[in-house]
């Protein structure tokens, strides 16, 4: 119990106001073994992860899609590769210069008009005019908010009506002794590689804490019937060690005209 204590007291997890700004202080610290350390934790795993979100996503040419808390910007890149019109928002510049420089190596290949668009803004306070977007993702953000439900709804309000929402983000398994086991990796290994590749061991030890504190898979499937999505899903990799809700905004009612 008591290195669970010290696990769940993390300087980098602040309740309330402040603790935009201790997530932001962790990602501008990790952020440029942010990409490797995801490599290493996951086996690789979190691309594949990823690629099944952006199959999900059913991308069409033309779409407009907004890709919150980006980092380093694989969903966008991704988004973008499948022909559409991207831009991609997170509040660490740390991060978003890691976005940046890949941009920078993409372009070199190609159009610079095919690639996102990076800019630095608030998930729970989001810059874009209300049903702005085909397509909104998240990965790995959700949880990191200090009001989650907060960012959900601005997900929400600038997505267009039939759009599609997806968030992928750590997962709670349903299975009791599956979830200690996850629980214990998070625990023990994952603060041990993020100390010794990133060289901050509580950066990672805030995964699990984070996690304790937050709903999961499904509360956010909870938080998108309260918000009156249809079409929502929840599908669970590893056994829930990893989860991805998906759902699109209800159609706008159509007015009824004065003859009806």
């Amino acid at each position: 119990m008591g290195s669970m204590n010290k696990v769940l007291d993390n300087h980098y997890y602040q309740p309330g106001e402040l603790r935009g700004t201790r997530v932001m202080n962790l990602f501008d610290q990790i952020a440029k073994k942010y990409d490797l350390v995801n490599d290493i934790q996951s086996g690789g795993l979190h691309r594949w992860w990823k690629h099944h979100l952006i199959r999900e996503a059913s991308v069409e040419p033309g779409n407009s899609a907004l890709d919150v808390c980006c980092g380093t910007g694989d969903l966008s890149f991704a988004l973008s590769a499948k022909g559409a019109t991207v831009t991609g928002v997170d509040f660490s510049q740390a991060m978003l210069e890691e976005a940046h420089q890949k941009k920078a190596a993409a372009t070199s290949n190609s159009d610079p008009k095919s690639q996102p668009t990076f800019i630095r803004a608030d998930a729970m306070d989001l810059p874009f005019e209300d049903e702005t977007f085909d397509i909104v993702t998240m990965a790995y953000g959700l949880r990191n908010l200090s009001h989650w439900e907060r960012g959900l709804q601005e997900l929400h309000r600038i997505v267009r009506p039939g759009g599609r929402i997806l968030i992928l983000e750590f997962g709670k398994p349903p299975n009791a002794w599956w979830r200690n086991m996850y629980f214990a990796y998070l625990r023990l290994a994952v603060p041990l590689i993020g100390w010794s590749v990133a060289g901050d061991a509580a950066a990672y030890q805030y995964i699990l804490t984070s996690l304790h504190h937050f709903p999961a898979q499904r509360g956010i499937e909870s938080a998108m019937v309260r918000l009156g999505c249809r079409q929502i899903r929840t599908k669970l990799f590893l056994g829930g060690v990893m989860s991805l809700n998906m759902a699109r905004k209800a159609p706008s009612e159509r007015p009824i005209s004065a003859a009806e």
